[in-house]
Protein backbone atom coordinates (compact mmCIF):
# COMPACT_ATOMS: atom_id res chain seq x y z
CA UNK A 1 0.00 0.00 0.00
CA UNK A 2 2.64 2.31 1.33
CA UNK A 3 4.62 1.77 -2.78
CA UNK A 4 1.28 2.86 -4.34
CA UNK A 5 0.75 5.84 -2.54
CA UNK A 6 4.84 7.03 -3.02
CA UNK A 7 3.76 6.03 -7.13
CA UNK A 8 0.37 7.35 -7.15
CA UNK A 9 1.75 10.77 -5.43
CA UNK A 10 4.59 11.07 -8.29
CA UNK A 11 2.64 10.97 -11.00
CA UNK A 12 0.15 13.54 -9.10
CA UNK A 13 3.24 15.78 -9.14
CA UNK A 14 4.46 15.04 -12.68
CA UNK A 15 0.79 15.94 -13.94
CA UNK A 16 0.66 18.94 -12.09
CA UNK A 17 4.13 20.33 -12.80
CA UNK A 18 3.90 19.88 -16.67
CA UNK A 19 0.39 21.49 -16.31
CA UNK A 20 1.44 24.54 -14.88
CA UNK A 21 5.32 24.87 -15.62
CA UNK A 22 5.81 26.42 -19.22
CA UNK A 23 8.57 27.74 -21.84
CA UNK A 24 9.23 30.52 -23.36
CA UNK A 25 10.29 30.68 -27.13
CA UNK A 26 9.82 32.89 -29.46
CA UNK A 27 7.26 32.56 -31.57
CA UNK A 28 7.27 33.38 -35.72
CA UNK A 29 3.83 33.32 -37.18
CA UNK A 30 3.53 33.29 -40.66
CA UNK A 31 0.28 33.28 -41.08
CA UNK A 32 0.13 29.95 -42.76
CA UNK A 33 2.67 28.01 -40.27
CA UNK A 34 4.14 28.79 -37.02
CA UNK A 35 7.91 27.75 -35.90
CA UNK A 36 9.14 28.68 -32.80
CA UNK A 37 13.12 29.53 -31.62
CA UNK A 38 14.62 28.03 -28.38
CA UNK A 39 16.52 31.16 -27.44
CA UNK A 40 16.67 33.87 -24.96
CA UNK A 41 18.51 36.06 -27.44
CA UNK A 42 18.34 36.68 -31.20
CA UNK A 43 19.48 39.11 -33.86
CA UNK A 44 17.22 40.71 -36.65
CA UNK A 45 19.54 41.82 -39.74
CA UNK A 46 18.67 43.20 -43.02
CA UNK A 47 20.37 45.75 -45.73
CA UNK A 48 18.91 48.71 -45.40
CA UNK A 49 17.08 49.62 -48.67
CA UNK A 50 18.21 53.15 -49.06
CA UNK A 51 22.52 52.92 -47.59
CA UNK A 52 22.85 49.40 -48.84
CA UNK A 53 24.35 48.57 -45.42
CA UNK A 54 23.82 45.97 -42.74
CA UNK A 55 21.35 46.50 -39.70
CA UNK A 56 20.89 44.71 -36.60
CA UNK A 57 18.48 44.72 -33.84
CA UNK A 58 19.32 42.99 -30.60
CA UNK A 59 16.75 41.14 -28.62
CA UNK A 60 16.41 39.41 -25.76
CA UNK A 61 13.31 37.87 -24.01
CA UNK A 62 12.28 39.00 -20.50
CA UNK A 63 8.74 37.81 -18.91
CA UNK A 64 7.00 37.35 -21.73
CA UNK A 65 7.91 40.32 -23.94
CA UNK A 66 10.55 41.14 -26.59
CA UNK A 67 13.06 44.00 -25.12
CA UNK A 68 14.83 45.67 -28.44
CA UNK A 69 18.13 46.16 -26.27
CA UNK A 70 20.99 47.55 -29.14
CA UNK A 71 20.61 48.35 -32.38
CA UNK A 72 23.73 48.53 -35.08
CA UNK A 73 25.24 49.92 -38.62
CA UNK A 74 27.71 51.31 -40.44
CA UNK A 75 26.00 54.51 -41.72
CA UNK A 76 23.30 57.49 -40.19
CA UNK A 77 20.59 57.77 -42.11
CA UNK A 78 17.10 56.91 -42.57
CA UNK A 79 15.46 55.36 -39.27
CA UNK A 80 18.46 55.96 -37.43
CA UNK A 81 16.80 56.20 -33.47
CA UNK A 82 17.07 59.98 -32.40
CA UNK A 83 18.47 60.43 -29.09
CA UNK A 84 19.79 56.68 -28.15
CA UNK A 85 22.48 56.53 -26.28
CA UNK A 86 25.92 55.55 -28.28
CA UNK A 87 27.90 52.63 -27.28
CA UNK A 88 31.35 52.46 -27.56
CA UNK A 89 32.80 49.71 -29.93
CA UNK A 90 35.82 48.87 -32.31
CA UNK A 91 33.86 46.91 -34.88
CA UNK A 92 33.12 49.75 -37.69
CA UNK A 93 29.54 49.31 -36.60
CA UNK A 94 27.52 51.99 -34.71
CA UNK A 95 26.23 50.88 -31.92
CA UNK A 96 23.24 52.43 -30.09
CA UNK A 97 21.40 51.38 -26.63
CA UNK A 98 17.44 51.04 -27.10
CA UNK A 99 15.90 48.96 -24.01
CA UNK A 100 12.39 49.50 -25.81
CA UNK A 101 10.09 46.77 -24.33
CA UNK A 102 7.28 45.47 -27.19
CA UNK A 103 5.02 42.83 -26.84
CA UNK A 104 4.92 41.52 -29.99
CA UNK A 105 6.57 42.87 -33.53
CA UNK A 106 5.13 42.98 -36.97
CA UNK A 107 8.02 42.60 -39.72
CA UNK A 108 7.62 42.65 -43.77
CA UNK A 109 10.28 40.06 -44.75
CA UNK A 110 12.21 40.49 -47.88
CA UNK A 111 14.66 39.07 -50.19
CA UNK A 112 15.80 42.51 -51.47
CA UNK A 113 17.17 43.11 -48.04
CA UNK A 114 17.71 39.46 -46.83
CA UNK A 115 15.51 39.92 -43.57
CA UNK A 116 17.36 37.01 -41.13
CA UNK A 117 17.68 36.06 -37.77
CA UNK A 118 20.52 35.04 -36.12
CA UNK A 119 20.79 33.21 -33.01
CA UNK A 120 23.75 31.92 -30.94
CA UNK A 121 22.72 28.02 -32.60
CA UNK A 122 21.38 29.07 -35.69
CA UNK A 123 20.92 31.21 -38.87
CA UNK A 124 17.38 31.63 -40.19
CA UNK A 125 17.08 32.97 -43.58
CA UNK A 126 13.06 34.39 -43.16
CA UNK A 127 13.01 35.39 -46.48
CA UNK A 128 13.57 32.13 -47.78
CA UNK A 129 10.26 31.25 -45.23
CA UNK A 130 7.50 33.17 -46.85
CA UNK A 131 6.75 35.19 -50.11
CA UNK A 132 8.57 38.66 -50.95
CA UNK A 133 6.81 41.21 -48.65
CA UNK A 134 4.99 39.00 -46.16
CA UNK A 135 4.32 39.96 -42.59
CA UNK A 136 5.69 37.40 -39.83
CA UNK A 137 4.26 38.35 -36.62
CA UNK A 138 6.86 37.67 -33.68
CA UNK A 139 6.66 37.68 -30.14
CA UNK A 140 6.92 35.30 -27.10
CA UNK A 141 4.98 32.57 -26.57
CA UNK A 142 4.98 30.17 -23.02
CA UNK A 143 4.32 26.60 -24.30
CA UNK A 144 3.32 23.55 -21.98
CA UNK A 145 6.04 20.95 -22.39
CA UNK A 146 3.62 18.91 -24.68
CA UNK A 147 3.77 21.79 -26.88
CA UNK A 148 6.92 22.09 -26.42
CA UNK A 149 8.22 18.69 -27.47
CA UNK A 150 5.94 18.54 -30.30
CA UNK A 151 6.23 22.24 -31.41
CA UNK A 152 8.12 23.38 -34.93
CA UNK A 153 11.68 24.70 -33.96
CA UNK A 154 13.74 26.43 -36.72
Amino acid sequence: MNSKWIVWSTCVSVLLFSLFFRLQVVQLDFGHATYYIDTKRFELHWIHSVEKEEWAEIYRLDKGELILTETYFKTFGAGVPSGAEVIASDDSFIHMKINQRLSEMNLTVSENVMTTIITDQSEIPLYKLTDDYETVNISVASLHIWDYIGGEFL
